[in-house]
């Protein structure tokens, strides 16, 4: 077959659609709306090159991925709970007691059910500290005063 006709077009939207909804992520949904409005076109003008809907396919992934991206940035979401996925953060202000000493910055604090890399001052076990901040899964912390 040499051609992709309107309704190929609308089944990869579907199965990129599909995929959208069993993988993680954003993504394969503005594929897949590239790919619909791309069979919209070629449904319109049938007689298109292959190669101008393959370039007319790639143009709109690219516009949509980065237009959704672009709406996101200038309109982000509120919510209620804005630490909700990341964790480390939830703990800045909570005061913890060293398990381990801090020794050239590093150290090791248990909080909770778990255990967290943390830096600062060095300080002997047993120190009462307060997280100030997290720099990815390391936790920024001060003696608490």
């Amino acid at each position: 077959m040499s051609e992709l006709l309107f309704w190929h077009w609308w089944i990869l939207a579907v199965v990129l659609a599909v995929l959208e909804m069993l993988v993680p992520g954003v993504f394969m949904l503005w594929l897949g709306i590239a790919a619909g409005i791309t069979g919209l076109v070629v449904l319109v003008v049938p007689a298109m090159w292959l190669q101008a809907q393959g370039l007319l396919f790639a143009v709109l992934s690219v516009a949509s991925v980065w237009g959704w991206r672009e709406w996101q940035r200038r309109h982000p979401t509120i919510s209620d709970r804005p630490t909700l996925n990341r964790r480390g953060e939830q703990y800045v202000g909570r005061r913890l007691t060293l398990d381990q000493p801090i020794v050239d910055g590093r150290g090791h604090v248990r909080v909770d059910d778990s255990t967290w890399r943390v830096e600062g001052a060095d300080l002997p076990a047993g120190t009462a500290v307060t997280v100030t901040g997290v720099n990815g899964t390391i936790l920024k912390v001060e003696r608490t005063a």
